[in-house]
């Protein structure tokens, strides 16, 4: 076996920790030895029926129940895993079908696992044919004795980007990158299996909900309270709820759902309805950090009792098996506040005061120092070569946990270079040796010269009455051309109210100018759930901008 399958089998041997899910209505507990034998069963009927060793297997699941003794089962075979993209209730199931045979295709799966609530779907497979096997059905064969060996070397994880699901891309996360990089988390966020609970709504296709909040407390041994983003979405105080009952420790979600949770908390009337006081890691990671909103969390959580200092920056990527740089515990978010000018038109984060006039500064969480096993580099955009500290450029990492390579539709694709470098194509800089994000490269608006950030112009927006929290883009036009422009696309519950949306237009365009002195080309104000999102809820700039583009021209004329 790997390193890292030895780790999860010794732990479900000696941890009596577990898995809760089923909250709120249909509670189980399942400790990680009673996953562990679910998951020797699975594999039992994975070898019977011909799973060879290195074969890719695809899961298609929702419940963490179903999806958890799958996963394992998998790696105790010797396979490597997929979670598939879920189709939703609006979803048309042939073209998801269609899109999903283009998956299982590039990554050479012949078998797909289909779990609750999917497990109704075989026949739409069959129509393509697609091969899979029920998860419940395997389980109820002969566990697997002997486990499969494979080398370090071997993938364990093949994650599915968040890019079209028509042009698919596939990060191959080696056995090995698995273990150092929940090794390398543990030791940073300091985890302690006798005493951390984690709590956690994340979708098991992410990999932050799969390899932080399940492959890493079950090859730790740590207790985990586990629900389904539906069940998040439909009633967000719900997170608030199993972090108090259950005393959790640590949390983590984008940036999006703290803003959530804290308008709700803060809607709350009782300040005895939650205690928030055991929790010292809230994980704020996948999409950039807004300190407004993580402000409003920290002020809508003191009431019942959470410490502000739990607020835990991070920085991390599938190409980086997960994570990349972490703050350290309890240090809560540090700002980094620097000069909108020298950034925008020299590359320079040169640091201002905090009282500093919005339209003159530009702030930025900092995201720690590399985990251990990585080292991290900034590099010119134009030249290739390394920049020095607070000058703003393509940030590189290399390490073990960064992946050999993708799979694409069109065969392999290697991530790093010669030396073992991976471009992430973000832009940022470092300070104290510690990471700052100021945005991704291709999404840079260059105006007279100037770099202007298109989170810049989305939290402007988002800061109007009526444009609803996380669900503003800033668009391109005529991206590379002298006539570079941007257009804001928002989502609102008044965009039916002709009057409201002019209002809106109006406020909208003001915001954004007092924020980055450049004014929007056309503001467009769409109904809710309209703006295109990856399948792990971020929005998508360059898909919004291709599917608007004849609705931001009728705006912009």
């Amino acid at each position: 076996m790997s390193r890292f399958v030895d780790r999860v089998v010794a732990t479900a041997g000696a941890s009596d920790r577990g898995v809760s899910t089923g909250e709120p209505g249909n509670l189980v507990r399942t400790t990680w030895a009673q996953v562990h034998e679910q998951a020797r069963a699975v594999a039992g009927g994975l070898v019977g029926h011909g799973l060879a060793p290195g074969d890719a297997v695809a899961v298609l699941a929702a419940a963490p129940a179903s999806i958890g003794p799958a996963v394992q089962a998998v790696w105790l075979a010797g396979g490597s895993v997929t979670m598939l993209h879920q189709p939703t209730p609006r979803s048309d199931l042939a073209l998801w079908a269609e899109d999903t045979v283009r998956v299982l295709n590039m990554i050479g799966s012949k078998l797909v696992l289909l779990g609750e609530p999917f497990d109704q779907l075989g026949p739409v497979l069959e129509q393509h044919g697609i091969g899979y096997r029920l998860v419940t059905d395997l389980g109820s064969g002969t566990p697997l004795e002997s486990f499969v060996e494979v080398d370090e070397d071997a993938p364990a994880l093949l994650q599915l980007t968040s890019g079209s699901t028509a042009d698919p891309k596939a990060v191959r996360i080696t056995h090995g990158n698995l273990l150092e990089n929940i090794t390398a988390m543990g030791r940073r966020a300091e985890l302690d299996p006798a005493n951390d609970i984690m709590v956690s709504w994340l979708p098991m296709f992410h990999d932050m909900g799969m390899v932080g909040f399940y492959t890493t407390p079950m090859a730790f041994g740590i207790e985990l309270v586990k629900v389904t983003p539906v069940e998040f979405l439909t009633a967000p105080l719900l997170w608030a709820k199993l972090i108090s009952d259950y005393r959790g420790t640590i949390t983590a979600a984008p940036n999006f759902a703290y803003a959530l949770l804290g308008r709700r908390l803060s809607g709350v009337d009782n300040d005895d309805e939650y205690d928030l006081s055991t929790l010292r890691i809230a994980l704020n990671g996948a999409e950039p950090i807004d300190e407004k909103a993580v402000a409003a969390f920290v002020a809508a959580g003191a009431r019942f009792h959470m410490p502000a200092e739990c607020v835990f920056p991070a920085y991390g990527m599938a190409e980086g098996t997960l994570a990349i740089s972490f703050a350290s515990p309890m240090i809560g978010l540090r700002l980094d506040h620097v000069n909108a000018v020298a950034l925008e038109e020299e590359n320079k984060a040169v640091p201002v005061p905090a009282d500093t006039p919005e339209a003159d500064r530009r702030t930025f969480a900092i995201l720690g120092p590399p985990l251990d096993g990585f080292e991290a580099r900034i590099v010119s955009t134009s030249t290739g070569e390394v920049r020095g500290p607070r000058e703003v450029g393509e940030i590189q990492v290399k390490g073990a946990s960064v992946t050999p390579g993708y799979l694409t539709v069109d065969g392999p694709l290697a991530t790093q270079d010669e030396e073992g470098w991976l471009s992430t194509g973000d832009l940022g800089y470092l300070v104290d040796g510690e990471i700052v994000i100021c945005g991704r490269a291709k999404d840079v608006i260059i105006l007279a010269g100037r770099n202007i950030y298109p989170t810049d112009i989305e939290r402007a927006a988002t800061s109007v009455d009526g444009v609803r929290a996380g669900n503003a883009v800033a668009v391109r036009l005529d991206a590379g051309t002298r006539r570079e422009r941007f257009a804001v696309v928002v989502e609102s519950r008044f965009a039916n109210d002709a009057e409201k949306v002019k209002t809106l237009r109006k406020e909208i365009g003001a915001r954004v100018f007092e924020a980055v002195n450049a004014r929007p080309s056309a503001v467009l104000v769409l109904t809710a759930g309209t703006l295109p999102k990856t399948p792990s809820g971020k929005l998508r700039r360059a898909a919004a901008g291709e599917q608007l583009a004849e609705s931001i021209r009728d705006a912009a004329s």
